[in-house]
């Protein structure tokens, strides 16, 4: 990987627009850039920010087969609207060969769930790039509160956050200005939305934080993308 002046840059960033920090990521890296995307509450303005400027970028979705249908139709919408180049991932275990195996793997260790299948096919996909793009926030949650806008991602590639800095009022207000289509579960409280069962993915109470209805009871709080935990468990060895 390239060596970059990490700090130089943040310091920078900190005062710049999301615009000014995709604009530099393709400048940078492009054709070996790539964003992800969960087609999740918020995730259409990132989709609608990035692609205006690099409308054919790689959008890596992970289908983990666990999704809500809500989510499956949002991103149908999304990807017609946007013309998104969507890279689907899927993980290595089919779905039912999956639960005939582990069973309800994410009530017993929701880590080892995510492990198999989010994280694991969404780490093979990026060995195709030197760069991806990512829809994380400062005020989403205390695990992404020291987030940087650029940083090393696991002593390979670079990781880049263009909407640390923004609140759910300014993605909202961005949202209506371009009357992006909105998650339909986001109506039923749910501000952060995942996979389907109640395990992972409950509607937010009033009063906390987005993130707080993922894994609610467990003390997990990420997928284990954005964090470097390590788990053992349904056959595999992963970060998280």
């Amino acid at each position: 990987m390239k060596a970059y002046n990490f700090e130089k840059i943040n310091e920078a960033f900190e005062s710049k627009s999301a615009e000014d920090v995709i604009r530099w990521a393709v400048g940078e890296f492009t054709p070996d850039l790539a964003m992800s995307t969960s087609f999740g509450a918020e995730s259409a303005v990132l989709l609608h920010l990035v692609t205006q400027i690099h409308p054919t970028i790689p959008v890596l979705f992970t289908n983990t087969g666990f999704h809500f249908k809500e989510t499956l139709e949002h991103r149908d919408l999304l990807v017609k609207r946007l013309k998104l180049n969507l890279r689907e991932l899927k993980p290595a275990i089919p779905h039912e060969e999956f639960l005939a195996k582990n069973g309800k793997l994410y009530e017993r260790d929701p880590d080892a769930c995510c492990a198999v299948n989010k994280i694991a096919p969404f780490e093979n996909a990026l060995r195709d790039y030197k760069a991806w793009i990512t829809g994380i926030r400062r005020n989403q949650a205390d695990t992404r509160r020291t987030s940087l806008f650029v940083e090393n991602y696991r002593d390979r590639m670079v990781k880049v956050s263009p909407l640390l800095n923004w609140t759910s009022k300014m993605l909202w207000e961005y949202a209506k200005k371009y009357d992006l289509p909105y998650h339909p579960l986001w109506e039923k409280g749910y501000l952060s939305i995942g996979c389907s069962p109640e395990t992972c993915t409950r509607p937010v109470k009033l009063g906390e934080d987005p993130r707080s209805g993922r894994w609610a009871g467990t003390g997990k709080i990420e997928c284990g993308i954005h964090t470097f935990l390590k788990t053992e468990e349904a056959g595999s060895t992963v970060q998280k």
